[in-house]
């Protein structure tokens, strides 16, 4: 049976294929693959140009076509490593022996015993796979996160000026402005973004616990600490931690896993308020010819995205919490429970990326619903008591706060003109009066 949208067990390679799909050349079994061979090449190419001493004469032209040995790797090329690892039952040995038969091919053969010189299979892994998750958040993470931030960028802007009726504990509060509670999601955002930004890529190089010690055996005056840092840092554009075990300690990954669940983390809330804001009528929604919104009630529009979004982020965010909890903690030298944990960490990127495409797609069908706003204002002149007390408190007047409370927590609605009414009661000056009354829901938004 081929794999198809139907009848995969993921979700991400089923039902949500062409929404994660983009992923695929950073986190298949065939992208790690690519991934490990492009890591030996280099590796390779780099001892060429130390050079050690049987290397000196390697014909430095010849790097194109080493190189096009991961540039152009395909499933073919895969599928050929796969074959060889049936036998040997070990996958960084069977990118080198594929490798050794490509040295065959371009008349290398005197070469080939330098491939995988001196390395263990994390020198590979944990190079292999930081690279690939790097390139993964810079090429599709970051694009598609930034679609989300500018929309509410926009949207904030748009909105600015529009007052609001919040709600502290469910209840109506001091009002706000739309603009402003979308901006508190904006700087978020940014503020854990910067952080993300800020967290090496680290990766591991350095022999079978991390000594070099097969290297320095071999050749005991190169400095290869040095070499290795040169070739992580200069060739693959990665942090090198040193010292080690035999294995990355991942804790930059961790603190990588860390604050994209603290990125998906503010989007969940933001799809719950949006959500709220829906079920309060603050928004309506865009209708597609011939969606239906429920199979029964023929009148409904859900706001099915941010709901799609608050679940994908939560399947993230699971995923993501065992990452960085368990990935750093490794028996002694290794053990390989890390092995098998890495081959996921595409899952919860494809969640997340899901979710950013839901989460867009909601804030992209929403209509706002001006009179809600006013209506809900105007049914709520209670929340103007906080002005009315602050100014008699910053005129001396006698327990304004109590005189507020007495009129506000009565079973009686309060109107515009109940307030009024309070207001002529107070024994203040008439500009007094007439600064209170000025006051309304609508006007009452701070900076």
């Amino acid at each position: 049976m081929s794999l198809n949208q139907l009848n995969a067990i993921s979700p991400i390679d089923g039902r949500y294929r062409n929404k994660a799909a983009d992923l695929a050349p950073f986190f298949s079994e065939e992208a790690l693959i690519k991934y490990r061979v492009r890591v030996e090449i280099e590796y390779f190419i780099a001892l060429c140009e130390i050079p050690l001493p049987q290397l000196s004469k390697f014909d430095n032209s010849k790097f194109d076509d080493l190189r096009k040995i991961y540039t152009v790797f395909g499933t073919a090329e895969a599928q050929a490593i796969k074959e060889i690892e049936s036998i040997t039952n070990h996958d960084v040995k069977a990118v080198e022996y594929f490798i050794k038969k490509q040295f065959d091919t371009l008349g290398l053969q005197d070469y080939k015993e330098f491939i995988h010189f001196g390395l263990t299979s994390q020198d590979i892994n944990n190079t292999a796979i930081p690279l690939s998750l790097k390139e993964a958040v810079n090429e599709i993470y970051v694009p598609q996160y930034m679609q989300v931030l500018e929309k509410l960028e926009q949207l904030s802007k748009d909105w600015d000026a529009v007052p609001m009726l919040a709600r502290t504990h469910g209840q109506p509060a001091s009002p706000t402005r739309l603009g402003k509670e979308i901006a508190v999601f904006v700087t978020r955002l940014k503020e854990q973004f910067n952080l993300l930004n800020d967290i090496p890529s680290a990766a591991k190089f350095g022999g079978a616990t991390g000594n070099y010690n097969a290297h320095k055996i071999a050749y005991p005056k190169i400095d290869w600490r040095n070499f290795g840092q040169q070739f992580v840092q200069e060739k693959l554009g990665l942090y090198h931690s040193f010292p080690t075990t035999q294995i990355e300690h991942y804790d930059h990954m961790a603190a990588l896993f860390d604050t994209l669940k603290r990125i998906n983390t503010i989007i969940i809330d933001l799809d719950r308020d949006f959500w709220t804001y829906v079920s309060m009528d603050y928004f309506k929604q865009k209708i597609k010819e011939g969606e239906v919104g429920s199979s029964a009630m023929p009148h409904k529009v859900n706001p099915i995205d941010f709901e799609n979004s608050e679940g994908n982020l939560g399947m993230a965010n699971a995923i993501f919490e065992h990452l960085s909890a368990k990935l750093p903690v490794s028996r002694l030298q290794r053990d390989l429970t890390d092995s098998t944990v890495l081959r996921n960490i595409g899952v919860p990127l494809a969640h997340t990326v899901i979710a950013f495409q839901s989460t867009l797609k909601g804030l992209d069908k929403l209509l706002l619903n001006q009179d809600k706003f006013e209506q809900d204002l105007e049914n709520n002149w209670a929340v103007v008591a906080e002005a009315i007390q602050t100014i008699l408190r910053r005129e001396g007047y006698p327990n304004p706060y109590e005189a507020l409370k007495g009129l506000t927590r009565t079973n009686t609605k309060i109107t515009r003109q109940s307030i009024a009414d309070f207001i002529d009661t107070l024994d203040v000056s008439t500009a007094i009066k007439t600064e209170l009354k000025a006051i309304t829901p609508s006007n009452y938004t701070g900076i």
